[in-house]
């Protein structure tokens, strides 16, 4: 039974144009913008393009079942059914799950704070492209993967790209005018991703760094 709230359905960010004109169009811009104006460039052509070499460097260590958080328009989910890997992308953009289907993956429109096909029971969960931020707080987060997870399972995390730990109201802004609605997201880097990891009882199996984009492998310590 899942423990964690979810948000609000009016606080879901990614129902809100701007994200789903960017996916539509393939590229940006596209920004999460802070209420102080601060800008952070969202990565929309490499979302919509194919899975890269830092994502396989990902996906070659998934094992068992994964469960992609945020899948967005679906490159990983697409890759890993390639693979030969049963996968399933969640997302709350029904544009993202659209074209994640079109792409020959499954998919589900669904926030990760609502229940969810085989909890308790996924050998991977994937939190990739800044999806560490989802909800704001990455301490129920982590708690959410330790509910669906299978007690052996792993969780391959990607933090941000330098060492920021911050939780902050943000929109999407389209660099033109457009906006959605203030959500909360948390930013996260290698360093203090790897501290709250262990003090929520995660234990790091392994870290690397691809095109500058910081991975980190975690499992669940257990108790004999």
């Amino acid at each position: 039974m899942t423990t964690t709230s979810p948000p609000s359905a009016d606080r879901l960010p990614w129902h809100t144009d701007p994200y789903a004109d960017a996916l539509r169009a393939g590229r940006g811009p596209l920004f999460l913008r802070r209420p102080d104006g601060w800008l952070l460039p969202l990565e929309v052509e490499r979302w919509c393009a194919g899975a890269d070499a830092a994502d396989m460097s990902v996906l070659r260590r998934c094992t068992g079942s994964v469960l992609d958080i945020g899948c967005g328009p679906g490159r990983l989910v697409s890759a890993l059914t390639r693979l030969g890997r049963p996968a399933l992308g969640i997302d709350t953009a029904p544009v993202a799950v659209r074209y994640a289907r079109r792409l020959g993956g499954a998919a589900l429109c669904r926030s990760v704070f609502e229940p969810l096909p085989g909890e308790g029971c996924w050998s991977t969960a994937l939190l990739l492209d800044g999806n560490i931020g989802i909800g704001g707080d990455p301490d129920t987060l982590l708690a959410r993967m330790d509910e669906l997870l299978d007690p052996a399972g792993v969780l391959l995390a990607e933090a941000a790209p330098t060492e920021v730990e911050e939780r902050v109201e943000v929109r999407l802004d389209d660099g033109n005018g457009g906006c959605g609605p203030f959500f909360p997201w948390a930013r996260i880097g290698r360093a203090a991703l790897r501290k709250r990891a262990r003090a929520a009882g995660w234990r790091v199996i392994e870290e690397w760094t691809y095109d500058e984009r910081p991975f980190l492998l975690l499992r669940r310590v257990t108790t004999p």
